[in-house]
């Protein structure tokens, strides 16, 4: 039972606090007609939840990378989550941005509010990266919440630069994704895109990258903004790159209400 059912003493309080003056008759009559709604709440509650999948091991949370090891302030956190070992990405090593949930990997998403949340379970592309061979080796910084097109809100600091030139901007809000790729921290990483996400910091930073048709990609898994303006997809050095992991992440999910009758092809096939 997901709702506790109002007694005949409830109603009568409610009643009275209302100002009403209900007999014992017509308060039964009101229990009666709750009782058909409180049906609907018995039969949700009986719904399973729908759960992803974490499929691949990993072995510790990693670590938010500093200094050295984070030249270009690309980083939001570094770690080790090989996938299958054949695959259409086998050997590729791939980033996330920082609000695609990672199983058993914090995700700030640009905001101290978010600090020391782990999320539970993966993000559809992120099976899928994995399923393919990927061997996904961060999150990538982003400013507060995604919801900054230059890339001056992010926590903590530094924000990521250019990698072109060190007193400049690269784009946002998938700059981190933009700035490791183009500095051939990565091979591959996944953006996001609301308004410009991956485009802008692609152009900026030098690189490639992709906003799907809307809901070619699911977005399960990863923190929203909007739905009809949620995206997710590539950012690679090459454009073949960028078709072959489109390949893999392209096509519904069954979860992801932004996605319906979606069509995905050989996106490499269409290279010349």
């Amino acid at each position: 039972m997901s709702v506790k059912r109002p007694g005949i003493d409830t109603l009568a309080a409610i009643s009275d606090y209302y100002g009403f003056d209900l007999s014992f008759e017509e308060l039964g009559e009101f229990q009666s007609a709750v009782a058909g709604s409180m049906a609907i709440y018995d039969r949700l509650d009986e719904l399973a939840d729908e759960s992803l999948p974490v499929n691949y091991p990993r072995a510790d949370m990693g670590y938010r990378p500093v200094g050295d090891d984070n030249p270009l302030n690309g980083w939001a956190w570094k770690c080790s989550v090989p996938g299958a070992e054949e695959g259409p990405l086998a050997g590729r090593t791939v980033a996330l941005k920082d609000n695609i949930a990672l199983a058993g990997i914090p995700m700030m998403n640009g905001s101290p509010i978010m600090e020391g949340f782990v999320p539970r379970e993966d993000a559809t592309v992120v099976t899928r990266l994995l399923d393919a061979g990927a061997h996904i080796t961060g999150k990538t910084a982003v400013p507060a919440f995604c919801f900054d097109g230059g890339g001056c809100t992010g926590y903590p600091e530094p924000q990521p630069v250019n990698p072109h030139d060190r007193e400049r901007l690269a784009g946002a809000s998938s700059n981190g994704s933009a700035v490791v790729v183009t500095n051939g921290e990565v091979d591959m990483a996944l953006g996001g895109d609301q308004g410009g996400s991956i485009r802008l910091p692609a152009s900026w930073s030098g690189c490639y990258g992709i906003k799907g048709t809307h809901g070619l990609v699911p977005y399960t898994g990863i923190f929203p903004i909007e739905l009809t303006l949620d995206h997710v997809g590539p950012m690679a050095r090459t454009a073949e790159d960028c078709a072959r992991m489109l390949e893999v992440l392209a096509g519904s999910d069954g979860l992801d209400p932004r996605q319906y009758d979606v069509r995905t092809t050989k996106y490499t096939e269409s290279l010349s």
